[in-house]
């Protein structure tokens, strides 16, 4: 039973969960060091900030998935799907036992959220303490109203937006603030990067099941584009991270060292090609995994560019 919870915890999405949270957590304690705002020697790693944002972000992402495994399942939508089977579908893990281990997680995803709260703010800045408490909240909301109940946003097209938000601005932008109490429009550049690569693994997803999702009414953004224009998509907003993260570099730069990140899109040239050639959707499936820990790289390659 255990093997199957497991499963529906999609582990090969965690790399991609966290990547907000280290270029946030490598762009925050820079400045916070410089600032002598902690005290702190040594690097972002070393921080109790760092590991519970780390492990808040995972509860969050875990929820996401035993949410989408439960919605997707009880609504039928999973029943003929490529790829990796699904429990709920599949009748592995029952539709109670899922939304049981919904609420479990959820309530530890809040419990470490709170612990990161505390650790950020103390008791002194209740005003963002409450702030981030209130996004927290929003997180568990968006995480299970992505394909649950009859008005998922996941099934209107808007899933896209759900993981730009989530997995790119609040994830990096968040991150840096709980380090720094502050706001630089600057951060917001790499955060975009982070955003549009995540969302490129969504748009992936949605074009290996397009044929399914349209026949059994999820009306994704692929499926009202359709293949070319999604392809066209999908190429936008690879290029566009890539872009957005060079103009941050040029902006503040300040070592060669801060291009190291460009390693990370060598495989995902790659990737461009095999999806400009590609005929056969389901045969997306292996890209997820390419581009998903491509950005994972992307995240320590920029980190390591900015602390070494």
């Amino acid at each position: 039973m255990i093997k199957n919870y497991i499963k529906a915890a999609r582990l090969r999405t965690l790399p991609l969960s966290v990547s907000g949270i280290i270029v946030g957590a490598s762009l925050g304690y820079e400045v916070a060091f410089s600032q002598n705002l902690t005290d702190l020697k040594g690097f972002f790693w070393q921080s109790s900030i760092f590991w519970l944002a780390i492990l808040t972000t995972i509860g969050f992402q875990v929820l996401s998935n035993f949410a989408n495994d439960y919605g997707d399942g009880i609504k039928g939508t999973d029943d003929n799907r490529e790829g990796e089977a699904r429990m709920v579908s599949s009748g592995a893990i029952t539709p109670k036992q899922m939304k049981t281990a919904m609420i479990i997680t959820g309530v530890i995803t809040l419990i470490i959220a709170l612990s990161l709260i505390y650790v950020s703010f103390g008791k002194d800045d209740f005003l963002y303490s409450v702030i981030f408490f209130g996004l927290g909240v929003s997180s568990i909301v968006a995480a299970i109203k992505y394909t649950v109940g009859k008005s998922a946003y996941g099934y209107s097209g808007f899933g896209d937006v759900f993981v730009f938000v989530f997995f790119g601005l609040l994830a990096v932008v968040g991150t840096y603030f709980l380090y720094t109490k502050q706001l630089n429009f600057t951060v917001f550049l790499p955060a975009i990067t982070i955003g549009l690569l995540s969302t490129a693994v969504l748009n992936l997803n949605n074009m290996r099941d397009r044929v399914n999702d349209a026949k059994v009414g999820k009306n994704t953004l692929v499926v009202k584009m359709g293949a070319k224009l999604a392809k066209l998509y999908h190429y936008n907003l690879i290029i566009a991270s890539f872009l957005f993260a060079m103009i941050y570099v040029i902006i503040t730069y300040k070592s060669p060292l801060q291009f190291l990140f460009i390693l990370a899109y060598l495989p995902i040239i790659k990737h461009l090609f095999f999806v400009y050639k590609n005929k056969e959707e389901p045969l997306l499936d292996g890209e997820l995994k390419k581009v998903a820990l491509s950005t994972f790289l992307f995240s320590i390659l920029f980190a390591l560019g900015h602390v070494l």
